[in-house]
């Protein structure tokens, strides 16, 4: 009797405790779903206990609903399971025919990608443009080789031609945050537009240059100046491959910005544009233009598969990916990773086939896969739907892992939480951990869908602040 009293006494606060949370959320929410940016929207909860996995509060959290960047989450937890937290790209870089006494090339130089989203990027040193640049040049200097009968040529082909995942829509795909993966990615796949407002309301807002140079584009300007005030409603239409893009929508007056990013229309040319450029600044002439293997493909020609490797350049590990990957929210790194995925099971590295493996994936661990409608990697696409259950059990299970440290840095810290968020087109979501200061750990998962106005997010913050 003793032993139950002393045992009463230490479970009743924490049972009261629960209840308390349990209500505060109940509260919390009612207030939200009835509030009227919500009238015609759909509203979802989930709140797991951390450690035990079960359930503080829920409502609706079994109907699938659009994730936006919040699907980074499952897709960083996946990667991490299946490729390890030390996994690293290699791109290699190699020469086809022979080199002559006086050190002419009677071939190309061929890059070889293995889809390193970071190759060029300016987030690490050891992948910053120039760094690369100089590394792959010396490479090539070391060799012997001072002249090329040839040219250099990006083989892109691991990851196929199709680059762009269904259901991502028109207007994104053109600016950075909608850039294709592929085989080959450079400088994350963007270039930078600067831009200059014109001196009335209306009129024409001037391009005033494009950094890199990027000369094989030509960008049509139909922009405009918008009102002091309006800021950046300028977006970039380019299709995949296509060496047209179209600039449209406003520039606002007075704005401090220098201009936008848009998505490089074919990053592996680009890649390979740069170190021919950086050889002939090095008086390394190459006789050819500089191709890929996709362009090479329309010619009826490929790449020789006899080749001399010259070096390996290798990406920081998944880990340090991934926390870019989510602090930053950079879909090209979860399209990436969607195909690595699936290229690592030994399939078809598409989009399609990379969120079949995740889905599968986590049916095996016990998450009902009609739970998991995943179109992308990154959440930009607005067809996903998944339930904040399903987001929730996968947050839960992580917790389990060795390389969980690492998954949580990734997080981002809002509103006291290490919580990601998702923003699209009324949609905004947030999943992460809580500790609260009485050291009760938490999962959240809150989404609401098709909401009006905005300011939405404070709204959700209330919500979430019932744990505090």
């Amino acid at each position: 009797m003793k032993r139950i009293l002393i045992l009463l006494l230490f479970t009743l606060p924490q049972l009261a405790n629960a209840q308390t949370t349990a209500q505060k959320l109940e509260k919390a929410y009612q207030i939200l779903v009835k509030d009227e940016q919500a009238k015609y929207a759909i509203t979802s909860l989930c709140v797991l206990d951390a450690k035990t996995g079960k359930v503080i509060f829920a409502n609706n959290e079994n109907i699938g609903l659009a994730t936006a960047s919040t699907l980074k989450t499952i897709t960083s937890a996946t990667a991490f399971y299946t490729l390890g937290k030390d996994f690293r790209y290699e791109t290699k870089l190699s020469y086809t025919g022979n080199i002559t006494a006086d050190g002419t090339l009677q071939g190309d130089i061929i890059i070889t990608g293995t889809g390193d989203p970071s190759l060029g990027s300016w987030r690490y040193e050891q992948t910053k443009e120039n760094n690369i640049l100089n590394q792959l040049a010396t490479a090539i200097k070391a060799a012997g080789i001072k002249k090329i009968e040839g040219s250099v040529i990006s083989d892109d082909s691991i990851f196929g031609t199709s680059t762009i995942p269904t259901g991502w829509i028109w207007q994104d795909i053109g600016n950075y945050y909608g850039a294709g993966a592929g085989s080959i990615c450079w400088r994350e796949n963007q270039f930078d537009v600067h831009l200059k407002p014109g001196s009335n309301i209306g009129s024409e807002a001037e391009i005033l240059k494009t950094v890199p140079q990027t000369p094989y584009i030509k960008l049509v300007n139909e922009l405009k100046t918008g009102a002091s005030g309006s800021g950046d409603n300028a977006y970039g239409f380019l299709a995949p491959y296509t060496n047209i893009g179209y600039l449209r929508g406003t520039w606002g007056m007075g704005i401090k910005k220098s201009g936008i990013s848009l998505s490089l229309p074919d990053a592996a040319f680009d890649a390979a544009y740069r170190l021919q450029d950086t050889l002939k600044r090095l008086s390394i002439a190459c006789s050819n233009a500089p191709s890929s293997s996709r362009l090479l493909a329309l010619e009826n020609k490929q790449i020789s598969s006899e080749q001399k490797p010259l070096l390996s350049i290798f990406s920081p590990t998944l880990s340090e990916l991934v926390y870019w990957f989510q602090k930053k929210s950079i879909n090209l790194y979860g399209e990436q990773l969607l195909k690595t995925i699936a290229f690592k099971q030994g399939k078809e590295s598409s989009t399609r086939n990379g969120a079949k493996a995740v889905i599968d994936f986590w049916g095996g661990k016990g998450i009902d896969k009609n739970a998991l409608n995943m179109i992308d990697g990154s959440g930009l696409s607005p067809g996903n739907r998944i339930t904040t259950m399903a987001m929730a059990s996968i947050l839960f299970q992580a917790q389990k892992e060795e390389w969980f440290a690492d998954y949580l840095k990734s997080f981002p810290e809002y509103n006291g939480m290490s919580i990601k968020s998702g923003n699209i087109n009324d949609v905004t979501a947030y999943a992460g951990y809580y500790t609260a200061k009485n050291g009760n750990k938490y999962v959240a998962v809150i989404n609401i869908n098709n909401y009006s106005g905005s300011g939405i997010s404070r709204k959700l913050f209330q919500v979430l602040d019932a744990l505090k």
